[in-house]
């Protein structure tokens, strides 16, 4: 009798585990993109490639996470735990930033953060992201303060702060993600011109 209550006990943990299992959702994996854009003025009479280093990066531990963050009403936070990024998303937007600056000036040489292999940078652009996230069907927000630096002197030659929105007609993640791989392709166009005047 012992032995058939054990049985019926372990059958009905056994159910009770596979239905919890078919009633989670799946998680989604989201990338940011690169976005072509025409290339800013630049300087055709440059006798090299000027090397631009893009980074280190920072970001607030909030958006350092796989989740995507969403921004609701009274100041509160959710973390959209079946809808995340595909990878780092630290590693992500540099990747997708010297890309971008890449297509827009293409007489500068641009390398992400860390860039060792490819030796010294003429210049790096130090970026410190403090919003990048989404009140879902409403918009999608960056700001960030940066700086551009002169490797052999280690003089910030420019500065600017960014700060861009850009509305959402639904709240499918996937429109989150192009949504904020837009808000990079404007903030890359920024850095691009910055460095325009870095050349004579």
């Amino acid at each position: 009798m012992i032995t058939n209550d054990l049985n019926r006990l372990i059958m009905f943990c056994g159910i009770g585990l596979l239905t919890a299992c078919a009633s989670t959702p799946p998680t989604h994996f989201y990338t940011l993109e690169a976005q072509s854009r025409h290339p800013a003025v630049t300087n055709t009479t440059t006798e090299k490639k000027l090397l631009i280093g893009i980074g280190p990066l920072s970001l607030p531990a909030l958006l350092d996470r796989r989740q995507i963050v969403n921004r609701t009403e009274n100041n509160t936070i959710e973390m959209a735990d079946f809808d995340q990024w595909a990878a780092p998303l630290k590693d992500n937007v540099i990747a997708v930033l010297s890309k971008n600056v890449a297509t827009l000036q293409p007489n500068m040489m641009v390398r992400g953060y860390p860039w060792s292999v490819y030796g010294n940078m003429d210049y790096r652009v130090i970026i410190d992201i403090t919003r990048f996230d989404t009140q879902r069907g409403k918009s999608v927000n960056l700001e960030a303060n940066w700086a551009i630096m002169e490797e052999k002197n280690h003089t910030v030659v420019s500065t600017g702060q960014t700060k861009i929105e850009q509305g959402l007609n639904d709240e499918n993640y996937n429109s989150v993600a192009q949504g904020l791989s837009k808000l990079l392709s404007d903030f890359s166009q920024q850095i691009a011109l910055a460095l325009v005047q870095l050349t004579p």
